[in-house]
């Protein structure tokens, strides 16, 4: 038998495993050979520290100056940055999907980077020595696919902004007894109440100026969405054009089901597109106790939030499909809280059968198509 001493190369002790717990102002890090632990904290966005920490965690941990590397940090505020960074340095890099992390089930548990960097540690030794389960990792979008999703999102954050505008015009006009509509005319017809203050008028035209300056921007994003649409230059856009074939879906639903689930993801099966919308069931079965606890809600929030709304279009639009069909026979009779459970089943299996109309050509059985 031959005895291996810990300092020596090993197959096992070929490799140095890096977890990244990050933070506005440090970065928490830790290495690991897969028997020894080092833990050094760094300035965030600090590489050439991170270099140097790379190369004394080498020395340290006994492993070669070629040695390959594998990183991991959570997926959160700080985007895939990181990631492109790392892979442009010959790191083999994880985005892990936090809410996957295994944790302390105690009601009072200790918790700090250190804990999380050897928690992170462990369960990257474990995902590269063949556990895929025990993490699930992130699909990384390149710059131009994750850059195609900044239009929907900003207009739907202009769309919040115009709504509370306009709300807080009209609080202020009932104050006074005043009903009327935002809209181009507003400043005229407010000119007409003598008994609304000064003050009160020039608050209300500041507050409209914001609305009108909200509400012409997201008129030009509009524009510009529609404008690519037409010229449809990429795959992105075609399936666009190609969903908007369907009564019942409109060109900004298929906007965002497109650039935010289907033209980068990679499904491979119809239970990784419910589970990526956050539409799959949830059960609860321990011993005696059985229950249904519901959607699991861990997917895309936007895309889940879309196809629920799109489902009571295509049941308006698309009464002699298929899914209305099977929606009627088996939620239409129930009340309004039954119906409100089916569409969820609903907007799963649509979300399913648009999936399958984009990648095969499968027209969802029975719907109807634009003229």
């Amino acid at each position: 038998m031959i005895a291996t001493l810990e300092n020596q190369d090993n197959v096992n002790g070929q490799v140095l495993y890096i977890a990244m717990e990050l933070s506005n102002k440090t970065w928490t890090l830790g290495f690991s050979n897969n028997s020894k632990i080092r833990q050094v904290s760094i300035e965030a966005g600090d590489w050439l520290g991170f270099d140097r920490a790379v190369e004394c965690a080498k020395t340290k941990l006994y492993l070669p100056v070629t040695c390959p590397s594998y990183s991991c940090y959570e997926a959160g505020r700080d985007g895939f940055w990181i990631h492109r960074e790392l892979t442009a340095k010959g790191i083999n890099n994880r985005v892990i999907d936090s809410s996957s992390i295994e944790v302390n089930r105690r009601k009072r548990r200790v918790k700090s980077d250190g804990i999380d960097v050897k928690a992170m540690l462990r369960l990257l030794e474990r995902y590269l020595s063949g556990e895929k389960g025990v993490m699930q990792v992130v699909r990384i979008p390149t710059e131009a696919e994750e850059d195609q999703r900044r239009l929907h999102r900003e207009r739907g954050r202009l769309l919040k902004e115009r709504g509370a505008h306009s709300a807080r015009i009209q609080s202020l006009l009932v104050l006074h007894g005043i009903r009327i509509t935002v809209n181009k005319g507003f400043i005229n017809e407010l000119s007409r109440y003598r008994h609304v203050g000064e003050d009160l008028k020039a608050e209300l035209q500041r507050e409209y100026t914001r609305y009108d300056l909200v509400d012409k921007q997201i008129k030009g994003l509009e524009l510009g969405q529609k404008e690519r649409v037409k010229q449809a230059d990429n795959l992105a856009l075609e399936q666009i054009n190609q969903l908007m074939l369907l009564k019942g879906v409109g060109w900004q639903s298929s906007w965002v089901l497109v650039m935010e689930f289907f033209s980068w993801r990679d499904f491979k099966n119809r239970r990784e597109v419910g589970a990526c919308a956050g539409l799959t069931p949830t059960s609860y079965d321990s011993g005696d106790s059985q229950r249904e606890q519901g959607i699991s809600k861990a997917g895309n929030k936007r895309v889940r939030i879309l196809m629920v709304e799109l489902s009571w279009l295509w049941l308006r639009y698309q009464p002699q499909s298929a899914l209305s069909q099977w929606f009627e026979e088996r939620f239409g009779r129930g009340g309004k809280r039954m119906r409100r459970i089916g569409i969820v089943a609903m907007a799963r299996k649509l979300l399913i059968a648009l999936w399958r109309y984009l990648r095969d050509g499968v027209i969802p059985e029975g719907a109807g198509l634009k003229a």
